[in-house]
């Protein structure tokens, strides 16, 4: 379970200090929770924060009861925290069996590796000795990084926006294999995202607009109101409206 109590993120503009995240206090422990929001409301800074990427400037953030609020990222990873970035970065040099035993944290084998690839719908034989380089599509990337974070398995895995960049395709078989993660995940992922179909299969939704959370519960009780689009004002800036 992840809780962040009345956490806040703030950075100087001008000699101003901006909030990105302003005093929010939220605890996630279902399996499946879609963070969703109009663009600039703070969404990926929440992820970055829950990740350790960055440091609240107030409020604390627990993992499972245990204070992590100045944990690093290498120490939430330790702790069991996998973070997924918007555009997955390129290794030249490096090959996907590489970063499938790093994720694994063990010497795996092909066979172990090839079972992780093809979970996240990808031809083993094409991909375990190939460099994690420019000649990967987007989509491909996305499908590696799902694959190490089932090799990691993880009590907690966090995706920012995974569809950026990706074609329709590979966007509708990175459902496919999200929808397979939610009926076996042990732990929690959270999904940045504004795509309604990954909002459907979320357990809870929460919406964060200007820094703040606007509503959270279940897909029943929230997605509605989304759909209606950033109209509703309720759930979305002046801006936005």
């Amino acid at each position: 379970m992840i809780e962040l109590k009345n956490v806040s993120y703030s950075v100087n503009d001008d000699n101003n200090n901006v909030d990105i995240i302003n005093d929010v206090s939220l605890t996630i422990d279902e399996r499946f929770v879609a963070i969703t929001g109009p663009n600039g409301g703070g969404k990926s800074t929440l992820a970055k924060l829950i990740a350790g990427i960055i440091k609240p400037t107030k409020g604390n953030i627990y993992l499972d009861g245990k204070d992590i609020t100045d944990a690093s990222i290498t120490e939430r990873a330790n702790l069991g925290i996998s973070y997924a970035f918007q555009q997955p970065v390129r290794f030249k040099g490096i090959t996907v069996m590489d970063l499938i035993k790093l994720a694994a944290g063990k010497d795996i084998s092909v066979n172990g590796a090839c079972d992780y690839l093809s979970q996240v719908g990808l031809c083993a034989r094409d991909y375990i000795n190939r460099e994690v380089n420019a000649s990967l599509s987007g989509g491909e990337l996305k499908r590696i990084e799902i694959a190490m974070a089932l090799a990691r398995s993880t009590k907690l895995t966090v995706f920012d926006e995974p569809e950026a960049g990706i074609d329709l395709w590979s966007f509708q078989n990175l459902i496919e294999v999200f929808e397979k993660m939610h009926e076996k995940i042990n732990g929690s992922i959270i999904i940045i995202s504004h795509q309604e179909r990954i909002l459907d299969i979320a357990d809870k939704i929460v919406v964060i607009s200007d820094g703040k959370i606007a509503a959270q519960g279940t897909k029943e009780e929230i997605l509605p109101e989304v759909l209606k689009g950033t109209g509703n004002c309720k759930f979305y800036d002046k801006k936005e409206c």
